[in-house]
């Protein structure tokens, strides 16, 4: 089966070896392709994909609400966050609104963008590569 699929073997085995930290990433990535596929939905009057693709960036949404560490000040600033992005991407579903998943996407782009600045940080903390 493997032969046959090689990228879906090579998607597996990313998501199985990925640390913690990389996982989130790929959250985030993962949130982004499924509104730009239902921008496109939208764009193309094709409903069910548009709804199939932002029950998928709700459902990430989710994932990243219940891995939220809330001994955290931060992380419930985050949820609060969170919570406003689930309810924005319902409300794009529910009206077909391109411009709240603009608005969603953005923020989507600023977690994933701060989220790879800290991974490069504790890399190089990790490795013994301080300093900026």
């Amino acid at each position: 089966m493997s032969i046959n699929h090689p990228y879906q073997t090579y998607q597996q085995n990313s998501v199985t070896t990925a640390s913690p930290g990389e996982l989130t990433l790929m959250l985030y990535n993962g949130c982004l392709k499924f509104i730009k596929q239902a921008k496109q939905a939208i764009q193309e009057k094709k409903i069910e994909e548009k709804n199939t693709n932002l029950i998928k960036a709700q459902n990430i949404i989710r994932e990243l609400m219940a891995t939220l560490n809330m001994d955290y000040e931060v992380a419930k600033h985050m949820m609060q966050m969170y919570d406003y992005m689930l309810r924005r991407l319902m409300e794009a579903n529910i009206k077909s609104d391109i411009e709240i998943l603009n608005e969603i996407e953005g923020y989507v782009i600023d977690f994933r963008d701060t989220w790879k600045e800290v991974i490069q940080i504790n890399r190089r903390m990790q490795y013994g590569q301080g300093g900026a």
